[in-house]
């Protein structure tokens, strides 16, 4: 634990955020020998991260506190954010949980299921290889696969990914992955022979969950309380490990409940100083204010997320010379295909939540272009598609509605362990009217602006997602359904019906509110991740990120955060060959 400070800063960098990024960030930093002061909203639930170091707790096998009561979320009455489609809902449509992530050390990396794929080489210059789209604002990253390989190689041993090399649409690997697949759950097993009977490329997951003891920490026991869930025993590679090794340095001081609120600045030099942030461990004074604490540093990371990082940015109006702070919010346009069967699932809520995906829904086939075409696009992109496991009992619970029938429905557990889901993470184009700013009237609970989430989707989200709908309602029937149905969301298009889901999108990938480029007119931050107008400030999170691609978001962040570390320290690892 560092004390006091030196040279007139209490530390060489503070990072704001514990998520992926952050801890990845003060894993680099501190093993190159810096000092680092990590800050989070949150509450610090990784009990062995403190004394007496037992990973023991806040963590349980809890659907209801966890699914329901959404114990690691921020209070939406504390720290509401509000929503609307376009300016034409007015100042917001919506107020409360919009897209909570987690509010608590280690951050969305915490409840994730700990689906860890890369990018593909397409995705870094997805504007020059397929060209423009009307209405969207498309642009290639500044930076290729090739460059960043080996710090995915790097983020999956910091981690922790179990993986195998059969996925015949993954881009080139410089080595294999640190762990062997864990044990497949059975309706994946189904849903997966069902897939390549239709032509399609099923593969075991790459994940952050051990299948091995790995780093100290156990194998998974496959519990099945992986996604929206903090794992017990530490099985899933959250930011856990990165931040106890940062910590077993000596130079990491971790101070959770800290609400940063002001980046100081030096204008003369036109450099951050510092922080100021509200300490929320301690009770408010009699007018409800909390104390402010003020942190000064060499360097600043801001790693809270695409949505909190360009709310502090607009707040303290920096960073925005070219206007594009909180611009081109993109989260994945998901498509829900569920299917309902006859015969029980036998343990469909056991074992990791996805253990099989297929990605050929990602490149265009012959199919795909003349939808493309038929709907005047010049080509769509679908995602990913997780084999996913069921609800779990109470969430199976709550499907069954209400009235006169749901006692007995409720006895005969109709929906027990019945239902399979298909969720496709769609591209979602960049537009720069999708934007998170700040709300002109909501304010938290410390008279804060609110963080408003401005989203619409493309047509092209649309049209891909009623193009794959239907292919995969079919892989669920030719697998055993009696019974398919199909949703987006937000709900739009063919299957807005049908979706039980709100206005806002439940996606928790979440990118794009401070994109990277080689341009500071049209980008917020250069290839390495500084500011373009703050120099020693560098972003290590998903708002850098100039397209979304079809693929969970987690460990490119974490690769693209250690990127940024080695380059701030002057120790970028060496370019990297195929095996």
């Amino acid at each position: 634990m560092m004390h006091g400070a030196v040279d007139g800063v209490d530390a060489d960098a503070i990072i704001i955020g514990s998520g992926p990024g952050g801890a990845a960030v003060a894993h680099a930093l501190t093993q190159a020998g810096w000092s680092v002061i990590l800050l989070e909203k949150g509450q610090n639930h990784l009990l062995s991260l403190q004394a007496p170091f037992a990973p023991l707790g806040h963590f349980s096998n809890d659907e209801i506190k966890f699914t329901q009561r959404h114990f690691l979320g921020p209070d939406p009455l504390l720290e509401p954010r509000t929503f609307r489609r376009s300016s034409e809902d007015g100042d917001h449509l919506l107020t409360g949980e919009v897209n909570n992530l987690p509010s608590t050390l280690g951050g969305g990396g915490v409840h994730a299921d700990g689906k860890l794929p890369r990018f593909r080489e397409i995705d870094f210059q997805l504007r020059s290889e397929l060209g423009p789209v009307e209405g969207a604002d498309i642009a290639d990253w500044p930076l290729s696969y090739a460059d960043l390989e080996p710090y995915y190689a790097e983020a999956e041993k910091l981690v922790g990914v179990a993986g195998e090399e059969t996925n015949p649409f993954a881009a080139w690997r410089s080595g294999p992955f640190p762990m062997p697949p864990g044990a497949d759950m059975f309706g994946a097993q189904m849903s997966s022979a069902a897939a390549e009977r239709a032509g399609l490329h099923p593969y075991r997951a790459p994940t952050g969950v051990n299948s091995v003891e790995y780093q100290g920490r156990p194998a998974c026991n496959n519990c099945g309380f992986c996604a929206f869930y903090g794992c017990p025993i530490e099985a899933k590679g959250d930011p856990v490990s990165m931040l106890r090794a940062a910590l077993a340095t000596g130079r990491c001081q971790i101070i959770p409940l800290a609400y940063a609120t002001e980046i100081t600045t030096d204008p003369a030099k036109n450099r951050a100083t510092g922080v100021r942030y509200l300490d929320l461990s301690v009770a408010p004074n009699t007018q409800g204010e909390a104390p402010v604490r003020e942190l000064r540093a060499h360097h600043l990371v801001l790693a809270g997320g695409a949505f909190e990082t360009p709310r502090l940015l607009l707040r303290n109006e920096l960073g925005n010379s070219s206007g594009r702070v909180g611009r081109h919010l993109m989260f994945h346009f998901q498509t829900l295909v569920v299917g309902a069967f006859r015969e029980r699932l036998w343990g469909a809520s056991r074992g990791r939540s996805v253990t099989h995906l297929h990605d050929d829904h990602i490149d265009g086939d012959q199919a795909s272009r003349a939808a493309a075409q038929a709907a005047g696009l010049p080509w769509i992109r679908g995602g990913i598609v997780e084999h996913g496991s069921s609800t779990g009992p109470v969430n199976e619970a709550l499907l069954q509605g209400a009235g006169a029938h749901h006692p007995l429905a409720m006895r005969n557990s109709e929906l027990r362990e019945r239902l399979w889901v298909f969720t496709m993470q769609g591209e979602d184009l960049s537009q720069q009217t999708n934007r998170v700013d700040l709300d002109p009237t909501v304010r938290d609970a410390w008279g804060l602006p609110a963080g408003r989430v401005t989203y619409q989707p493309h047509q092209h989200e649309l049209v891909t997602s009623n193009h794959v709908a239907p292919i995969l309602e079919g892989v669920l029937r030719d697998a055993g359904a009696v019974w398919t149905a199909a949703s987006t969301s937000p709900p739009v298009g063919d299957h807005a019906g049908t979706s039980p889901l709100g206005l806002a999108p439940a996606s928790y990938h979440i990118m794009g509110t401070a994109r990277m480029g080689f341009d500071p007119l049209n980008s917020v931050v250069d290839p390495t991740g500084r500011l373009w107008d703050l120099p020693n400030v560098i972003i290590a999170d998903s708002s850098v990120f100039p397209t979304s691609a079809g693929y969970g978001p987690t460990l490119t962040l974490v690769a693209l955060a250690t990127r940024a570390a080695r380059l701030l320290t002057g120790n970028p690892l060496a370019q990297s060959q195929p095996t």
